[in-house]
Parts: structure tokens; C-alpha cells; sequence
């Protein structure tokens, strides 16, 4: 069967189709096309043509935020606060559901891209997993006990604080943390900081052990508090592959033993890895979300 997905971000659309297992058990995409996030009107309505041209039996987006995943809500679906502009309060699930008529299961991006790699990637057998990607903003899909994370809103832990490295003289660019991981890891933190793409600094090593001090701080963190049995690493920052063993050092030094287990203490190299779907987490994952929907319906 066929199953449709987006990739929602803020700057660009990932739409692909995949012909899917009943089963789950694999998704092999057949044809994906890329738009640039424009106003909602004119980027909906190209989407929307792009998937009537195909008899798909339901569609996953997962979604750049805040999302409302509140199914209980008036805006399920909506993006909610967002400074992208004209796309506030956008009833983006609504919008597919009524124009394709098929069920559309929805997420944030982060989140859609663990249950990727949790089904067919780096994850696959956990119960417990991570998904953090460090680019344009730091975000962190979280997969659970068996299901992707929900509460009061949903994950915003790239927006968990953390302690400055004591060489930073930088302010931080969010509005509303100055130090918290998106503030101070980001790609344009990077960039604001030094002055350069990152890119372009790949041969300073003070770069490099700033950043991964940072990573490795929010790491830390979330092995503490979510315990997770995977932890993946991406987004355009982490391409710089020099930061895994660095950033994989570091949280050794700062869990100083606390966490008693072989994943930490001797196999770390396997504990905190890059996704085993490359550069199809988000779009395979929100494919999954279409699946899964499709199951509820029925």
C-alpha cells in the first residue's frame, strides 16, 4: 500500500510517497519531491496537488513547532506560536485530512524522525530512544516506554539550560533562554559566535571542544532524565564528524561514573551514534506516523 509523509520545516517541505508492508516490517520510498516554505496558501495547495496525483491510503507529517497534539483539543494539528510568519495558528493536519480524505497522523519533526530510526534505523529494539538534531535550531524527538513522548505540550529540550563553558563570552540568540542548548549550539550560535559558518571553522579545534562541551552538557542531561537505551546524533552541525568521539568523551568525563552500565562505560561508540537512515529519518518517520494512523482508523 501506499503511504504519503511530510518532512515540515521552516524552510523547506519534504513530501515523498513509499509503498509500505502491511506489516510495517520495511517502507520503500518512490518518489519524493522538496518545495521551499512559503505562505501557507501557496505551499499547502502545491503539497496538496502533489499527493492527488497518487491513491494513497493515509499521510504522516511531521511538523516544525509548537505543535498542538492534544487530540482532545479544538487545535489538534494546528502549529500553534510559531515566529514563522503567516503560519501561526495553521491547521496543517486539518487542511491534508479534508483536501486528501484519507486519516493523517501528525507529530512534531523530532519526533517523527525517532520513530524512524526506533522502526527501521539506529533504534530499532528499543523501548527507550533519542533524537537530537543540532542545525538552524536544537530540537529532541523522544520515543518512550513503546511510544513517542507527549505531556503537557510535547519534548522542548533543545530549550533545556545549560551551564556556560567558562571561555563563552557569547550572549546566546534566544529571545527566551540565553543559555539554553538552541542558544548557545545551534548553527547560527556557532556562526554569530565565531563569526563563520561552521563549515568554514572545521579546522579550529577551540570550535569544536566549545561545541561538544555544550552537547555533551545537554547529553548528559537528557540520559538522567529520560535514560534512554539509543541516543542519535544529526543535523547540519553534527556533520562536522569529529564532534561523536568528542562529544562521546565528554559525557563520559561528566556522568563521572554515575550510570552504571556497559552502553556508558565501554560501548559508548554504540550508545550515541548517527542515524542509520542518513538523511530519511524525518520523511521515513513521518511516513510511519501515516501507518500508524491508518491502523487507528480502521
Amino acid at each position: 500500500m501506499l503511504i504519503g509523509g511530510i518532512e515540515a520545516g521552516g524552510t523547506k517541505m519534504v513530501c515523498a510517497v513509499a509503498e509500505i508492508q502491511k506489516d510495517g516490517a520495511c517502507a520503500k520510498i518512490i518518489d519524493r519531491i522538496s518545495l521551499p516554505t512559503r505562505q501557507p496558501g501557496e505551499t499547502l495547495t502545491e503539497m496538496i496537488d502533489y499527493f492527488k496525483k497518487w491513491e494513497i491510503k493515509a499521510l504522516g507529517i511531521g511538523c516544525f513547532g509548537p505543535v498542538d497534539l492534544n487530540r482532545n483539543s479544538e487545535t489538534y494539528g494546528h502549529i500553534t506560536k510559531t515566529p514563522k510568519p503567516g503560519w501561526e495558528n495553521c491547521n496543517i493536519a486539518g487542511i491534508f485530512k479534508d483536501a486528501l480524505r484519507v486519516p493523517v497522523g501528525f507529530d512534531t519533526d523530532v519526533n517523527g524522525a525517532v520513530l524512524g530510526e526506533v522502526t527501521w534505523g539506529a533504534a530499532q529494539g528499543c523501548d527507550n530512544a533519542i533524537y537530537i538534531t543540532v542545525g538552524t535550531g536544537v530540537g529532541v524527538g523522544v520515543y518512550s516506554n513503546g511510544a513517542l513522548l507527549h505531556g503537557l505540550v510535547h519534548p522542548e529540550a533543545g530549550h533545556m539550560l545549560l551551564q556556560k563553558h567558562p571561555n563563552d563570552t557569547y550572549q546566546g540568540r534566544c529571545p527566551f533562554h540565553p543559555n539554553c542548548v538552541e542558544s548557545l549550539a545551534s548553527g547560527p550560535a556557532i556562526e554569530e559566535r565565531w563569526g563563520k559558518k561552521a563549515m568554514e571553522l572545521a579546522d579550529c579545534p577551540e570550535v569544536w571542544e566549545m561545541e561538544a562541551y555544550y552537547i555533551a552538557q545537554a547529553v548528559t542531561n537528557y540520559i538522567v532524565t529520560y535514560s534512554p537505551q539509543k541516543i542519535i546524533l544529526w543535523g547540519g552541525v553534527m556533520h562536522q564528524e569529529q564532534l561523536f568521539d568528542m562529544i562521546r568523551t565528554k559525557v563520559k568525563e561528566m556522568l563521572h561514573g554515575y550510570i552504571h552500565h556497559e552502553m556508558v562505560e565501554e560501548k559508548i561508540e554504540q550508545y550515541i551514534v548517527a542515524p542509520a537512515l542518513g538523511e530519511n529519518p524525518g520523511i521515513l518517520g513521518a511516513i510511519r506516523l501515516g501507518a500508524l494512523e491508518l491502523e487507528i482508523q480502521k
